[in-house]
C-alpha cells in the first residue's frame, strides 16, 4: 500500500490516573528519524516508544510530543538521599580545610537542587506508563491511517500522469513513420535544388544514417516499459518511494533523449509535455514512504 510521509495525528485520554495527549507529525525524509518531546518523569519510556515506531514505520521525520498531567489521586512521595547529603557536607568541609577557610553556609534549597539528592517516587508510575504507551500506539495507528489515505490520493495522481505519458508516447509512435518520411522528402527536395551530380549510393547511406539519428521508436518503447514497471511498483506493499524515485530518473532520461532527437514542433511539444508530467510525479513521490 502506497503511504504518504506527510501526516498528523492526535490522541487524548484521561482518568483518575491523569491526562495525556500525543501529537505526532510526519514529513518526508530519506530515512526514519524519530524525535520525542516527553516529560522527564516518563523519559525512561523513550527507548520502548522508539522500538514501537520503528516496527510500524519505514521512512519519514517523525516528531512526537506528549503532554502529561498526573491526576489528583496520584500518590507522590519525596525521598531525601541522606547519604549523598552527608557526603556533600563532608566534601564542603574538606574543601574549606584545603583553602584554610571556614566552610561557607550552604543553602538547603541549593543542596536539594543537586542531582539525585531529592527523588520523587510515584506509586502509580507503572500504570501511567502503560497508559502513555497504549495511547502512543493509538496515535501511531491513526498516523498510519492518515498516511495511507494521503498515499492513496498520491497513487491516483501518479497513475493519471502515467496514463497521460502513455497516451503521448502512443500518439507520437503512431506518427513517427510519417515524420521520418516527411523529413526524407524535404531533404531530397533541397538536394534537387543543388546543381551537380550526386552519388546515389552515398546519398542513400546518409539518408539511412539520418533516419536512425532522428528515430525515437526505441526511446518510446522504453518509456512504455518504464510506465508498466512503475504501475507494478505502485501495487506493491511496503515502502516504495525510493523505487518510484528511481523510475522517475529513468523516465526523465528517455524524455531528454526524445527532446534531443526532435526535428519538428510536434515532437518537441510532446517531449516538453513528458518532462512536465514526470516532474509533477517526481514532486509527489518525494512524499511517498
Amino acid at each position: 500500500m502506497t503511504q504518504s510521509m506527510t501526516a498528523f495525528a492526535r490522541t487524548t485520554d484521561q482518568g483518575n490516573w491523569g491526562s495525556a495527549t500525543w501529537d505526532i507529525r510526519s514529513v518526508n525524509h530519506r530515512y526514519l528519524d524519530c524525535n520525542f518531546r516527553i516529560p522527564e518523569s516518563l523519559r525512561h519510556l523513550e527507548h520502548k516508544l522508539r522500538e514501537i515506531a520503528h516496527k510500524k514505520l519505514g521512512r519519514g521525520k517523525i516528531d512526537c510530543s506528549l503532554k502529561f498531567q498526573p491526576g489528583e489521586a496520584t500518590k507522590l512521595e519525596l525521598n531525601l538521599n541522606t547519604n549523598l547529603v552527608k557526603q556533600l557536607a563532608k566534601a564542603s568541609d574538606e574543601v574549606g580545610k584545603i583553602f584554610k577557610t571556614p566552610s561557607a553556609k550552604v543553602s538547603p534549597l541549593h543542596v536539594l537542587s543537586w542531582n539525585d539528592v531529592l527523588q520523587i517516587n510515584n506509586s502509580d508510575s507503572q500504570k501511567n506508563s502503560q497508559k502513555v504507551v497504549k495511547l502512543f500506539e493509538q496515535a501511531l495507528n491513526e498516523l498510519i491511517k492518515v498516511r495511507a489515505q494521503e498515499g492513496a490520493a498520491l497513487k491516483q495522481l501518479i497513475a493519471q500522469r502515467l496514463d497521460a505519458i502513455l497516451s503521448e508516447t502512443q500518439k507520437l509512435k503512431k506518427h513517427l513513420p510519417a515524420i521520418i518520411k516527411t523529413h526524407r522528402e524535404r531533404i531530397m527536395q533541397n538536394l534537387a535544388k543543388i546543381s551537380g551530380e550526386h552519388d546515389s549510393n552515398r546519398l542513400e547511406q546518409e539518408m539511412v544514417y539520418y533516419a536512425q539519428k532522428i528515430d525515437i521508436a526505441e526511446e518510446l518503447d522504453r518509456l512504455q516499459m518504464h510506465i508498466k514497471e512503475t504501475k507494478k511498483i505502485l501495487q506493491k506493499t511496503g515502502p516504495v518511494g525510493k523505487r518510484l524515485d528511481f523510475m522517475m530518473q529513468e523516465l526523465n532520461r528517455e524524455a531528454n533523449t526524445v527532446a534531443s532527437k526532435a526535428v519538428e514542433k510536434n515532437t518537441t511539444h510532446t517531449a516538453v509535455e513528458l518532462k512536465v508530467l514526470i516532474e509533477q510525479m517526481r514532486e509527489q513521490i518525494q512524499n511517498i514512504e
